[in-house]
């Protein structure tokens, strides 16, 4: 698979970058930094402008946006996704994974109920973020995989997840290591069954 990650420079892109190249996929990142791991090809631009993202997204198989926020600007997320959308239609990409986080859409009630009030309150901006991101890939029209982690943390991988929809019972725990959210978005992106759903995710 030739796979397409926008913001792999760090965190759980990076993560998700070195697995899949591993597993021998043909990975690029884009990165404002123009950083990545070892090994894959690397991009520099800001998937905000639509000529960077046109160019990453070309040729590609699958397009994974793992972009945090940017200082100064309280929607980043939301606008490079729309970016990259525009770009996956013009270049003919249709499967798309984007990494927003649980407590957007309809994921508050998957939350371990103590942190249900106080992550709406902490986390406020960051998911009105999140929700403008989600309803941009919703209304897409593409081959679209949501996945909403709770709490990332660079501890060791356990090499095991939850990963439920809304629609089933049952609640996440407050965290996940990112190298598990990598594999578990990995696992995902390689399965028919994940396109169109959104879930949430944790340890």
């Amino acid at each position: 698979m030739k796979l397409t990650i926008i913001g792999g420079s760090k965190g759980t892109g990076a993560k998700l970058a070195s697995l899949a190249q591993a597993a021998g996929h043909e990975v690029t990142v884009l990165s404002r930094s123009g950083q990545g791991p070892e090994g894959v090809r690397v991009l520099t631009g800001d998937a905000g402008d639509p000529s960077a993202a046109a160019s990453a997204v070309a040729g590609a198989d699958a397009v994974v946006v793992t972009v945090g926020g940017a200082k100064g600007n309280p929607r980043h997320r939301a606008a490079v996704t729309r970016s990259v959308i525009e770009a996956m239609k013009k270049e003919g990409v249709q499967r798309l994974m984007v990494q927003s986080s649980l407590g957007a859409g309809d994921s508050g009630k998957q939350m371990p109920a103590p942190l249900r009030v106080a992550m709406k309150v902490a986390l406020a901006k960051p998911l009105a973020d999140h929700n403008e991101q989600e309803a941009a890939v919703q209304k897409s029209g593409l081959a679209w995989t949501i996945v909403r982690p709770t709490g990332l943390t660079d501890k060791e991988p356990a090499g095991s997840w939850q990963a439920l929809q809304t629609s089933q019972e049952g609640t996440l725990r407050g965290s996940i290591p990112r190298a598990d959210l990598a594999a578990c978005m990995l696992e995902l992106l390689e399965d028919p069954a994940s396109v169109g759903k959104a879930v949430g995710v944790s340890s």
